[in-house]
């Protein structure tokens, strides 16, 4: 059963604040992890793997079905209902390891290398033991158990980093890679059980879990659609120019949605079920959407623009000089990043009011154009394919907002012209940036981070001055802070705040 029902306001508050810690630690292992494994291993190392996980990535999606969000959006979920979401999610997980670990000789043959089937046999594992695990973390998730959650996740992948880098060190290439990403899978599905203090019982036959999988079946199919579109990329580029323009390509991509993830996927999780709470609230559920939005394209704009900025720097100090063809493809993804990041409160809004069958039709309708776009861009090189992935973004953010709040009773226009705001001014800031650190081309990488840096914020200070709309925005996430001091001292009284 799920937790006893607290202060929404004071639960929600705690935890976001409770994620950002935890992700924060987060990004301190994933960008240590990025700076030295890239001085350790070939950029070839890095297209191995990105080949495999290109194509088994969509198993992973097929593997949840959607149902972790399906048990984190209902209203109610029964001891039975969510025992029998287990034993689904690890039936899928066994069928797609299966065919995973068959697949592995067609998947060396698409690439023209025959390393890829000893790679994807271990990998097959990861969809059985995902499996198993998914439905302790939406019940951990449910209950707003967000420091058991982020303690196991945070200390699998530090366990999983460390053992890459003495694998890298020892001379195992990409071997090391591979064992990064399965060890955290393992650690996690033998710690999870015991945190999350509940053991599923066996199928009932009386739990209706039929709106479960429906809801679950449109998200799956949409996010089929959206994987494939945002890597088709890597398919295109490995099939063609093989592992080594790969590696360059899968190095910027990975510095582009590495602040997406880490900001996205702690803002999903305090989000998402707190949305669902307030659904039949819409003047409330209006103003959180609305006001999480602000938060999440302001920090992911801030982040992108100083690194687009200063990506000359930036790759030169993280991953090495022999990274430095990364930098302009970093640069062109890192507009694509933004336009990712702005497409998060539609799919917020999708699942927790339970429009998933709207979500899907709209994904039908504009990724196979994004897809599309990419394979033609592939005929100019790997630069052709990041703008096309960088196009087919912005052309399916704004068709996202409007289809998915025609008939509710949410507005629009206000997400729109919020997200093409932010990103005006932090592209702004992010010329002058990089333009006054051009001044002093003969300045220590270190010093070109720093300078470019204050003078980014110093630009966003002068716009704040300048413009009313970008200072309201700036005055709501400086006030954030009052906002949830309130949340909790109310919510100690027992009022249900936001």
């Amino acid at each position: 059963m799920s937790a006893p029902p607290r202060s929404l306001g004071r639960t929600a508050s705690r935890g976001a604040v409770t994620m950002m810690g935890a992700q924060g630690v987060r990004i301190l292992v994933q960008v240590t992890g990025i700076v030295l494994l890239a001085r350790l291993l070939a950029p070839s190392d890095y297209g191995v793997t990105a080949m495999v996980l290109a194509i088994v990535g969509v198993g992973e999606i097929l593997r949840d079905f959607g149902l972790s969000s399906a048990a984190i959006q209902a209203k109610t979920l029964s001891s039975g209902q969510r025992s029998t979401l287990f034993w689904i999610n690890l039936g899928i997980g066994f069928v797609l390891a299966v065919a995973c670990a068959s697949l592995a000789v067609p998947i060396a043959a698409l690439y023209g290398d025959p390393r890829l089937v000893a790679v994807s046999l271990a990998l097959a594992p990861t969809f059985l033991l995902n499996g198993f695990s998914t439905q302790f973390r939406a019940h951990l998730n449910r209950d707003f158990r967000f420091v058991a959650l982020s303690s196991v996740e945070v200390g699998a992948q530090l366990a999983g980093l460390c053992t890459a880098l003495i694998l890298a060190l020892s001379g195992w290439g990409y071997w090391a890679l591979v064992v990064q990403q399965v060890l955290p899978v393992v650690l996690i599905a033998i710690a999870l059980p015991v945190v999350a203090s509940w053991w599923p019982g066996l199928p009932g036959r009386g739990e209706s879990v039929k709106g479960l999988l429906t809801f679950g079946g449109h998200l799956v199919a949409s996010q089929v659609l959206v994987y494939a579109s945002r890597n088709i990329d890597s398919v295109m580029i490995g099939r063609l120019y093989g592992p080594a323009d790969l590696g360059f390509y899968n190095r910027a991509f990975q510095l582009m949605v590495l602040p997406l993830n880490q900001i996205n996927a702690p803002a999903s999780r305090v989000a998402l079920p707190t949305l669902s709470r307030l659904q039949d609230d819409p003047e409330r559920y209006a103003r959180f959407l609305a006001v999480g939005q602000v938060v999440l394209l302001n920090v992911v704009a801030g982040v992108l623009a100083f690194s687009v900025a200063q990506a000359p720097a930036l790759v030169a100090v993280a991953l090495g000089p022999q990274w430095e063809p990364t930098v302009h493809l970093f640069q062109i993804l890192a507009i694509a990043g933004f336009f990712q990041a702005a497409s998060y409160a539609t799919y917020w809004l999708s699942v927790s009011l339970g429009l998933t069958r709207r979500y899907f039709w709209y994904t039908v309708s504009t990724r196979p154009v994004v897809i599309g776009l990419i394979i033609a861009g592939a005929s100019w090189g790997v630069e052709g394919v990041a703008w096309a992935y960088t196009i087919g973004n912005a052309l399916v953010w704004p068709i996202g907002i409007f289809w998915m709040t025609r008939k509710i009773s949410l507005r629009a226009a206000p997400l729109f012209w919020a997200a093409a705001r932010t990103v005006a001014v932090y592209g702004v800031a992010a010329l002058i940036s990089a333009g006054s650190t051009q001044l002093w081309p003969d300045l220590p990488e270190i010093v070109h981070l720093v300078l470019g840096g204050v003078i980014l914020v110093a630009a966003l200070a002068l716009l704040a001055l300048v413009l009313p709309a970008y200072r309201r925005d700036v005055k709501m996430i400086v006030g954030l802070r009052q906002h949830l001091r309130k949340a909790r001292s109310t919510g100690s009284a027992g009022t249900d705040t936001e």
